[in-house]
């Protein structure tokens, strides 16, 4: 019987090369100049500081642009709404979903069966499986999760037969 995960991660690997990128397309640019910018990654957090909150603002667009161009999905940063104000700089913290919190698990489920595919999906951890009867049924699935608009990226492991 063919089955299948949906989970939600983030390659750290890549984080870290998206990290090195804007770095040093950081020193490279004009308009940064003299502003003092800086990126920072530990675990699964980015922190983007510089000397005012319009830069820091500057630096999100531009990280999000280093993460496409490494293929991690951009819908995965939980941003900062405001940039922290500590002495003489501008701080904005930069968190990464990792896994699939239980509520968005449970409407991703919803999503699933009232689609009306003959598919039965069930929570996991952090994870959901879906299995059915035919592949065709799970790559049906597979679309229906990317189209659906929950908030966070998908990704499909474990696909067998």
């Amino acid at each position: 019987m063919p089955s299948m995960d949906i989970v939600s991660e983030v390659d750290k690997v890549e984080l870290r090369n998206a990290v090195d990128n804007a770095r040093r397309e950081l020193d490279k640019r004009f308009d940064f100049r003299g502003k003092n910018p800086a990126i920072e990654l530990k675990d699964f957090s980015v922190t983007l500081s510089a000397d005012d909150d319009f830069t820091c603002n500057q630096m999100v667009d531009l990280f999000r642009m280093q993460l496409s161009k490494r293929n991690v999905d951009p819908a995965s940063m939980e941003v900062d709404d405001k940039p922290l104000h500590t002495g003489k700089t501008f701080s904005l913290n930069v968190k990464f979903k990792e896994g699939i919190e239980t509520l968005i698990a449970k409407k991703l489920v919803k999503v699933i069966k009232d689609s009306k595919l003959k598919v039965q999906a069930s929570i996991q951890g952090d994870s959901v499986r879906v299995t059915g009867k035919k592949r065709d049924d799970l790559q049906a699935v597979m679309r229906l999760a990317k189209e659906s608009e929950l908030g966070q990226p998908f990704q499909f492991n474990n696909f067998r037969d």
